[in-house]
């Protein structure tokens, strides 16, 4: 088609991270970036470095890794930040500083107490300064929905003077509606000197519901980049939802009259990598990747989806990465018809990967008769939580009555080989195994939150379960699957037991926790 290219600017590595429970580990952060990147996202804002050592630690070594997209991080007005963004971000061939300030009037009393004059200063103080380090900076006004038009319009010319090449307008706290914000861009365009000359973004929340209304609405008044999040995830309500928007802008193509570079075959791999590195799935209902996006069970709808798709469904599965298919595989398939439903899933893994996940699903296969999509998705999901130990999961067993406490008996095996059985009581056989688990390790953990999730239909399902506990004044979280809860559970809590355990032995800073880590919000 021949329009406009719309830049897809992906934070949620930063903002969605910020959502309550959200936090991620090095390691996932690093898997995550991977799949922004066969995603196509133009740009991925790694993070705030100046948040925490953690932070800066995991922008830094997404930066490393130079994977394609422009590595972004966040700053302040101010050179601390600014100098952490581009130790940061400066591995990667392209990079980019994000400086931001507020501007509404709400924001200027009661959160800066500083004039208007004094936060135009700091503004084109701090963009001049990004942009000695690099050529690529991004400026935004905090809370912009709710910033006085002229007001506005005098920080973003004075942005685009200080050298911005990419000015960001954010609905910070989901305010704003589709005609207003439209109005807004459009007053932008007619009233900012040479506004033409440089890249004009959108940032939406969704308090109100309206966060890809609001992103779709700039980009028909002329932003040409959207910054959003995978499941649109983030704080309180969350942001703009990366899969929504692009498929909004691909289906009504003849509307909006642009495009973007996004592979969307990718979203679902995408979107169910993020849902398990953060435990939080996506509603069923949810559009594009949600379960019954593409079901259909009113006789109507069926009948008409059976004369021609196109009745009731504006997209196909596949647009999305989401195979017809389900019944694929049992205990006698090979690691070649494996490794091919993998890649046709939309998954890439390397050799060590994919030994790993074929090893799972044959002890699965062993369980289960059928084997389904759903099924191999979860064990790709956590095929790096059964990371080196020191303790691995080798038996357990639980006994549970209606009327007195239920008893587990775990057996691990340690780094040397050596076997530790230990059993334990309590109240249902998820507290009795986890008591157990830390009877043998000596980690002692409060439990937040027990997540379940099923992996497919069936009463011999998998189950996802997610598991956010408390140590030391500390946050983690941990993933598990099986057929079996309780061992599920038990994985979980034993895969945040041993991250707990390798951080003790190399005397590492809790670089993945979410204590402390402070927030930034645009």
């Amino acid at each position: 088609m021949s329009g406009d290219r719309i830049r897809i600017f992906d934070t949620t590595l930063r903002d969605g991270e910020q959502a309550p429970g959200c936090s991620m580990t090095l390691r996932e952060k690093l898997r995550a970036a991977r799949a922004l990147s066969e995603l196509n996202v133009d740009v991925i804002e790694a993070g705030f470095p100046a948040a925490s050592p953690g932070d800066f630690e995991s922008v830094k070594a997404i930066a490393d890794e130079n994977l394609g997209p422009v590595i972004c991080g966040l700053a302040r007005c101010n050179a601390a930040d600014i100098e952490k963004v581009h130790a940061a971000v400066k591995g990667a061939d392209q990079h980019r500083i994000h400086v931001f300030v507020a501007t509404s009037q709400i924001h200027r009393e009661h959160k800066l107490k500083m004039a208007k004059e004094e936060i135009i200063k700091s503004a084109v103080g701090a963009i001049t300064m990004a942009r000695e380090l690099c050529e690529d900076v991004e400026f935004s006004p905090e809370d912009a929905s709710r910033t006085e038009l002229t007001y506005l319009a005098e920080v973003v010319s004075a942005a685009i003077e200080a050298g911005a090449s990419t000015v960001n307008i954010p609905d910070t706290v989901g305010y704003t509606v589709p005609a207003e914000f439209d109005e807004l861009f459009r007053y932008l365009r007619k009233h900012v000197a040479r506004i033409d000359e440089i890249t004009l973004s959108v940032h939406c929340h969704n308090d109100l519901g309206m966060a890809v209304a609001n992103s779709l609405a700039a980009v028909h008044a002329g932003a040409r980049q959207i910054e959003c999040t995978i499941n649109g995830i983030g704080e309180r309500a969350g942001n703009c939802s990366l899969e929504e928007v692009v498929m909004a802008i691909k289906t009504r193509a003849e509307f909006f009259n642009v495009e973007t570079g996004i592979d969307t075959t990718r979203l679902y791999p995408t979107s169910r990598l993020v849902s398990s590195i953060t435990g939080m799935h996506p509603p069923r209902n949810k559009a594009i990747v949600g379960e019954n996006a593409f079901a259909h069970e009113a006789g109507i709808h069926q009948h008409g989806m059976l004369q021609h798709a196109s009745t009731y469904e504006i997209m196909r599965p596949e647009d999305v990465g989401l195979s017809k298919s389900n019944l694929v595989l049992g205990k006698h398939s090979g690691r070649h018809a494996f490794r091919s439903r993998v890649r046709e899933l939309g998954f890439e893994l390397d050799e060590f990967e994919t030994n790993r996940a074929f090893h799972e699903f044959k002890k699965l296969a062993d369980k289960k008769k059928d084997v389904y999509d759903g099924d191999i998705e979860a064990i790709i999901m956590n095929v790096d939580n059964a990371s080196v130990g020191p303790w691995a999961l080798k038996s357990l067993a639980v006994q549970t009555s209606t009327d007195q406490l239920a008893q587990a008996s775990v057996v691990l095996i340690g780094e040397e080989g050596t076997e530790t059985s230990e059993t334990a009581s309590g109240d249902g056989p998820i507290a009795a195994a986890f008591q157990a688990l830390e009877k043998v390790t000596g980690v002692t953990l409060t439990l937040k939150k027990f997540e379940l999730h099923s992996a497919t239909i069936g009463e011999d399902a998998q189950g996802e379960v997610t598991v956010t506990v408390e140590h030391d004044g500390d946050s983690y979280r941990g993933n598990g699957t099986s057929v079996d809860i309780v061992e599920a559970g038990s994985r979980a809590y034993l895969e945040v037991i041993n991250r707990i355990l390798r951080r003790r032995q190399r005397d590492l800073p809790d670089t993945d926790s979410t204590a402390n880590m402070e927030r930034a919000t645009i």
